[in-house]
């Protein structure tokens, strides 16, 4: 019997707040909450972002050392929290809008010779055969160029055409929870999700890792475009050109597989299987479709499968706003019929299905613990829903790379196939969704919508309700398919799934003969939700989330009832454990898992013999013992 892909543990932060308990999902649907939990809510987030700090009496004290209680801090501060949340205007400390350190390459003429001062140290390297330098002190040179033309940077500050982004919750750094030294701002990130995964399962890692075979253990995470800001490659790259050295860090912390490499360096320490496959903004599917493959084959028993992306810096905007695809300044207001932005604008800037402009780029960190069934039901674990299979496949013969393709029918058709064989046609007709990948682009509008109709369509499928969470969070590039999971996570505890606040109207080119495109949220219980995912260069994928209700119910049908009431009973400790977690996070006590320099080893601490490898401060082996399936030759 194949093993069943269980979710037993997720955690992140994206624009609306963190991902463990729901956080980021009831900010996204704050005004269809009882009042209860928008209070909850938002305490939750006036903690992440520094606004007010929790005492030991209950109370809560602000930045003026005033004491609040929980409807006084609501009262005071619910319009910053909904303005410095979701997508917004770019904010100074990811870089300044309206003056981006630039060059601009110009050539002098000067009849004259031109005579400067200017330090030593600063002289290049070789020195222009024509210049004539004079020693003024030890630190200061005089130079005279003869009457030429010079080839020159001149130093100036532009103003940003793309200024919105879907950003962290204002005031919220993850590199301040750990000791964190120069990491780039995704690797700081993914810590802070990997660490918030584990806390929210309520399992004790180290007791787990413990009882399992090291091997048996697997971390699939990465991003889509490596670390691009200064700590990383960016300032790698830009080092010779901006007159700044290159540090030792640059190179080895920017790979696009670093996030995988710090979850077992430096907070899980496994030495099980690990890696990153790039899907552009399909990358976390393609991650977690890794992680679900090696569940069901056997193959690991738990498997990490995250992503991290922080892309929000001026050159990568540039990048894709010389490409056409995002939602600039200039576009925004001719939609509009706009002369000024204002900050509501800006926070209406996502609009999947309706007339739009472009995509909002957005930074986000997105894990999942995964674990089978078996073992999930023998330890206890929380379960919060199942993945029994993620499709990938490419657009065959394209005109473009950028331009869509065929390969998400295949995709969307697959997953639905499956969920259909599993569920029954009664239930994908009635009581499954689909989170699609929403961009916001003109053109994801039309053939996206003309997938879904049509995948609908070969279903009986008459009203399928769908969701674009990108109008909240924006597009985080490879994390984007976490951000959907994770709201679909969500639908299934909260029962509703995100509205499209900004679907004025419907555009006229969506094909939506079969599909429901909602304003509000819909109150709505899910059996199965589709996440769906396209990506530059042809990168389509499709995965399939069943529900905490749905997966309870597969469990009774492959393992007995007995079984299962006995995992429930194991779950009450489990369950205690992840709430004891999340109350310290709602007061922004957060447990940031950094293992630096601990229990290193390299090689010669091992105990190895033909069977097994024993490992120091691992209490089982790693067992050698392989599967061949080719036959064998022997000699003798």
């Amino acid at each position: 019997m194949s093993q069943l892909p269980v979710i037993v543990g997720m955690g992140g932060v994206n624009a609306a707040g963190r991902t463990s308990g729901h956080q980021a999902f009831r900010r996204t649907v704050l005004d269809a909450l009882p009042a209860q939990e928008q209070t909850r809510t938002l305490l939750a987030l006036a903690a992440m972002m520094h606004l007010v700090e929790r005492q030991p009496d209950g109370h809560w004290l602000n930045g003026e050392g005033e004491a609040l209680d929980a409807a006084e801090v609501v009262s005071r501060y619910r319009q910053r929290i909904l303005e410095k949340t979701l997508i917004r205007r770019i904010e100074a400390t990811h870089f300044d809008t309206d003056g981006i350190v630039a060059n601009r390459q110009a050539q002098l003429r000067h009849d004259m010779p031109l005579v400067f001062r200017v330090r030593r140290r600063q002289l290049p390297e070789p020195l222009p055969i024509d210049w004539d330098v004079r020693e003024l002190d030890n630190r200061e040179v005089e130079v005279s160029v003869p009457p030429g033309t010079l080839d020159v940077l001149m130093p100036e500050r532009r103003s940003a055409q793309v200024r919105t982004a879907g950003q962290l919750p204002s005031g919220f750094q993850p590199s301040e929870l750990y000791r964190s030294v120069h990491h780039p701002r995704g690797l700081s990130m993914a810590v802070f999700g990997a660490s918030d995964c584990l806390g929210q399962s309520g399992l004790d890692w180290d007791r787990l890792r413990d009882s399992l075979d090291p091997d048996q253990i697997a971390v699939y995470a990465g991003n889509s475009i490596g670390q691009l800001d200064d700590q990383g490659w960016g300032g790698l790259l830009k080092s010779f050109v901006s007159g700044n050295r290159a540090t030792s860090k640059q190179m080895p912390l920017g790979y696009g597989q670093m996030p995988a490499d710090f979850l077992n360096a430096y907070v899980l320490g496994s030495v099980g299987a690990t890696g990153a496959i790039q899907g552009a903004c399909a990358s976390f599917l393609y991650n977690l479709r890794l992680g679900v493959e090696d569940i069901r084959s056997g193959r690991r028993r738990v498997v990490m499968v995250g992503t991290s992306d922080a892309p929000i810096t001026p050159e990568i905007i540039e990048g894709f706003r010389a490409m056409g695809a995002l939602a600039d300044d200039d576009s925004l207001k001719a939609l509009d019929a706009l002369t000024l932005l204002t900050d509501a604008d800006y926070q209406r800037a996502c609009r999947p299905f309706a007339r739009n402009c472009g995509f909002t780029i957005a930074e986000a960190s997105q894990f999942l613990l995964l674990m089978d069934d078996t073992l999930a039901l023998e330890t206890g674990a929380n379960i919060l829903g199942a993945v029994p299979g993620v499709f990938v496949n490419a657009d065959g013969w394209k005109r473009s790379i950028s331009a869509p393709g065929i390969g998400n029918y295949i995709t969307l058709g697959k997953a639905v196939r499956l969920a259909t064989e599993m569920l029954g046609e009664r239930a994908v007709r009635e009581r499954s969704y689909v989170h699609a990948h929403a961009t916001s682009t003109p053109k994801n509008r039309v053939t996206e919508s003309h997938v879904l109709d049509e995948i609908a369509r070969a279903n009986q499928i008459s009203s399928w309700p769908v969701a674009g969470i990108k109008t909240f969070v924006g597009h985080s590039q490879g994390s984007a398919a976490g951000d959907q999971l994770a709201s679909a996570l969500g639908t299934f505890a909260h029962g509703l799934i995100p509205g499209l606040p900004y679907l004025d109207a419907v555009a006229d080119d969506v094909h939506a003969e079969r599909l429901a495109l909602f304003r509000q949220p819909l109150a709505f219980k899910a059996d199965v939700a589709f996440i769906n995912a396209k990506g530059f260069g042809g990168n389509n994928a499709t995965g399939v989330v069943l529900s905490p209700d749905v997966t309870e119910r597969l469990l009774v049908q492959r393992h007995g009832q007995e079984t299962v009431t006995a995992w429930r009973h194991r779950r009450e400790a489990t369950q205690a454990a992840s709430d004891t977690y999340l109350q310290h996070a709602d007061a922004a006590e957060f447990s940031v898992i950094y293992r630096f320099g601990e229990g290193v080893l390299e090689g010669p601490e091992l105990t190895i013999d033909a069977q097994a490898i024993q490992i120091p401060g691992y209490v089982q082996p790693v067992s050698l013992a392989v599967d061949n399936p080719y036959g064998r030759l022997d000699d003798d």
